[in-house]
C-alpha cells in the first residue's frame, strides 16, 4: 500500500466518523428524499416527496445509530402511472437540512457530475460538513439518466468519458478542500482560474467519498479513487456475493494499494409469519408494481428484454419493483436478522435498508425487529 493512501486509511480509521466506526455491520436508510422511495408500486402508504416524512426518516434512523443516510440525486421520475421518484428533493440542500436535524449519522449527497460544477460541489459539501460537524460524505454518480443530462443542455458522454470526467472533476474538489493556495487548472472537461475554497472542511484532509461503479471502468475508479464502494449484487448467490465484495476489495489492494469498505443495499419485508410477509410482497410487486416506470428506468440504464435473456431480465426487473434492484429480505423478524447476518458474512461492511411502506416499515424495524440486530451482535 502507498504512502498516501495509508495516510488516507488510517485519517478515516483515527477519525470519529460514523461511517468507519468498528461495527460488525453498518446501516443506512436509502432514497428517502424521493417519492416511492424505492419501490416502484402503486399501493397506499408509500414515501412522500414532503418534509416531515424524510425528517421522520432521518431521525428515526439517527435514533438507531444508522451510519448513513443516502439520498438518491434525480432530477427527473421514470413515468408510469407512479411516475416513480418523479418528485424529491435535491440532494446537497436536504443534506445540509438533515446535518442540522440529526446527530450522529453520516449524511450523504449524491452528485451528478455533468450538473454541478466542482467549485460548487466543493462550496457545498464543505458547507455540510460543517453543519453536521464532520459528518459528511459525498456520493459520486457520473450521470447515467439521459434525459436528466439532456434537460441540463448537455449531451449524455460515452461511458468511458463520463469517468475521465468524473475523475477530472473528483481532483478539482480534493483541490479545493485541501490546498492553501489559489490554483489555476486548465483541463479537459473543466477550466479553472485561481480557484479557491474556504473553509476547508471539518473531516481532515477532506470528507469520505463513495461510488457505485459497476462496470469494469466504474470498479476501477471506485477503487482507485474513492473510500467506500457500493456494489449492486448481479446475483443471490451468496457463495457468489462473496466473491463479488472480495474481488473489489482485491482490486483496490492490487491495483491501487489501498483499503477500501463495501456497501450494498436490501429492501425488508417483513411479517408476523414468512407466509404473510411473502403475501404482502406478492401484492406490492406482483399485483401493484409499477412495470411501466420499471421498464423505462431499465431501459435507460440499457438492461432490457433484447439484452438479456428473458429469465434473467424477469429477476432484474421484478427486483427493482420491489426495492430499486437491492437484496431481499424477506419473512419474520427472526429471518430479516438472519438474511442481515448473511450480508455481514459475505464480507459487506455495510448495508443501505429501504421499505415499501418506508415510515411504516421503519418504525416496526426500529422497535421489533433492531433490538434482535443488536442482540445478534451486528451492532
Amino acid at each position: 500500500m502507498n504512502v498516501v493512501a495509508k495516510q488516507r486509511a488510517r485519517s478515516l480509521q483515527a477519525a470519529e466518523h460514523p461511517l468507519f466506526n468498528d461495527r460488525k455491520l453498518k446501516l443506512g436508510t436509502f432514497s428517502t428524499n424521493l417519492s416511492g422511495g424505492c419501490a416502484i408500486s402503486t399501493i397506499d402508504g408509500t414515501l412522500n416527496a414532503s418534509w416531515p416524512e424524510t425528517l421522520s426518516l432521518a431521525q428515526m434512523a439517527d435514533q438507531m445509530g444508522f451510519e448513513a443516510l443516502v439520498p438518491v440525486g434525480r432530477w427527473k421520475g421514470f413515468g408510469g402511472p407512479t411516475n416513480f421518484n418523479g418528485e424529491g428533493f435535491e440532494s446537497f440542500t436536504w443534506a445540509a437540512a438533515i446535518s442540522a436535524a440529526t446527530r450522529d449519522a453520516g449524511v450523504f449527497a449524491t452528485t451528478h457530475v455533468p450538473t454541478i460544477h466542482p467549485i460548487f460541489a466543493a462550496k457545498m459539501g464543505t458547507t455540510i460538513d460543517h453543519v453536521s460537524n464532520g459528518r459528511f460524505v459525498m456520493n459520486i454518480v457520473t450521470g447515467w439518466f439521459k434525459p436528466e443530462i439532456e434537460m441540463f443542455g448537455k449531451a449524455q458522454l460515452d461511458h468511458a468519458d463520463r469517468y475521465k470526467m468524473a475523475a477530472e472533476w473528483l481532483e478539482l474538489v480534493k483541490r479545493l478542500w485541501t490546498e492553501d493556495k489559489e490554483f489555476d487548472h486548465d483541463g479537459q472537461f473543466y477550466q479553472i482560474k485561481a480557484g479557491w475554497c474556504a473553509p476547508k472542511p471539518v473531516h481532515k484532509p477532506y470528507p469520505p467519498i463513495m461510488n457505485a461503479g459497476g462496470s469494469e471502468i466504474g470498479r476501477h475508479y471506485a477503487a482507485k479513487y474513492c473510500d467506500v464502494a457500493f456494489v449492486v449484487f448481479s446475483t443471490h448467490d451468496k457463495d457468489e456475493m462473496r466473491k463479488q465484495v472480495a474481488a473489489y476489495r482485491d482490486l483496490a489492494r492490487n491495483e491501487y494499494g489501498r483499503e477500501i469498505k463495501v456497501w450494498s443495499y436490501a429492501y425488508l419485508v417483513q411479517g408476523e409469519t414468512e407466509k404473510e410477509a411473502r403475501d404482502f410482497y406478492n401484492y406490492y410487486v406482483h399485483e401493484k408494481g409499477d412495470w411501466v416506470a420499471a421498464s423505462n428506468l431499465l431501459d435507460t440504464l440499457g438492461l432490457n428484454a433484447q439484452t438479456l435473456p428473458p429469465q434473467a431480465f424477469a429477476w432484474i426487473k421484478e427486483h427493482f419493483v420491489a426495492g430499486w434492484g437491492g437484496y431481499p429480505l424477506v419473512g419474520t423478524r427472526e429471518q430479516i436478522v438472519d438474511g442481515l447476518k448473511d450480508l455481514s458474512d459475505i464480507g459487506l461492511d455495510g448495508s443501505l435498508l429501504s421499505w415499501a411502506r418506508y415510515e411504516d416499515g421503519m418504525r416496526e424495524f426500529q422497535e421489533v425487529t433492531y433490538p434482535l440486530v443488536v442482540q445478534a451482535g451486528l451492532r
